[in-house]
């Protein structure tokens, strides 16, 4: 419920008029690169039971330090991967090493001055940490991901402000395929500053497990010519048979 009144929320800013929107569901131009370099700590003590009430759990932490990359191929193909590290601890284990690595093609359906309609297609390779918060550590093989996405930029009182939608489907050797439902809302209330909230809400499909979560990140960030420095606090509001963690999100970004 909480999902579905926020991406409606996020869906009524897509009829206002016209701004600019990079990212997302807006392709790269050809030529251009985007990196961006991400710092994100999560801590859990509680997590939701198979009601989705909060119930005390073994205390964990996992940190992850990850690199994106987004090349403009032609004006509609983006080419787009992330790499990285991450390390982490439960009662039971700790762990250290690779991330997650990832890469796919980023397709414009259609473009026009306000709005942009892309598939993602994809595949990744787990890595040593936890790469799904209701499994254990080291967990997954192989996932490939197929991906709808749809922006609207607009102007609203003055300011820029934009939307991004995306659904997306996951086949995961050894951990249950995913459902995931993405939202961002950003507004820029000056020139140099952007204020960005986002929506993460999954679904794991697999007899015997009903693990779903719904996590919110809010973050600003402050441009320097072409670089961006961006600073945000991302929490676990709602879910089942999955940890509440939360904790800070530090990335830099640079634009080539």
């Amino acid at each position: 419920m909480k999902a579905a009144a926020i991406l409606w929320g996020a869906a009524a800013f897509s009829c206002l008029g016209l701004t600019e929107a990079w990212g997302g569901a807006w392709p790269m131009e050809p030529g251009r690169t985007q990196v961006i370099a991400k710092y994100e700590r999560a801590t859990a003590d509680e997590g939701y039971d198979p009601s989705g009430d909060l119930a005390p759990i073994a205390s964990r932490r996992d940190e992850v330090l990850s690199v994106f990359v987004e090349r403009g191929l032609t004006p509609r193909l983006t080419l787009q991967a992330k790499a990285g590290a991450t390390r982490g601890h439960d009662r039971w284990v700790s762990y250290s090493g690779r991330g997650p690595i990832e890469a796919g093609i980023r397709w414009t359906v259609r473009r026009d001055p306000r709005s942009s309609l892309a598939v993602y297609l994809g595949a990744g390779e787990a890595g040593v940490g936890r790469n799904a918060g209701y499994a254990a550590p080291g967990t997954g093989g192989l996932d490939l991901e197929a991906r709808v996405l749809y922006g609207r930029s607009a102007a609203w009182r003055g300011r820029e402000v934009f939307v991004d939608l995306e659904a997306a489907r996951l086949k995961r050797h050894g951990l249950a395929d995913e459902t995931r439902l993405d939202a961002t809302l950003g507004l820029r209330p000056a020139k140099a500053w952007l204020a960005l909230a986002q929506l993460y809400a999954g679904q794991a499909d697999r007899s015997g497990l009903d693990a779903r979560w719904i996590k919110s990140e809010i973050s600003v960030a402050r441009t320097f010519g072409d670089w961006s420095v961006q600073v945000g606090w991302r929490d676990t509001v709602a879910g089942r048979e999955t940890p509440r963690d939360h904790g800070a999100v530090l990335a830099l970004w640079r634009r080539f």
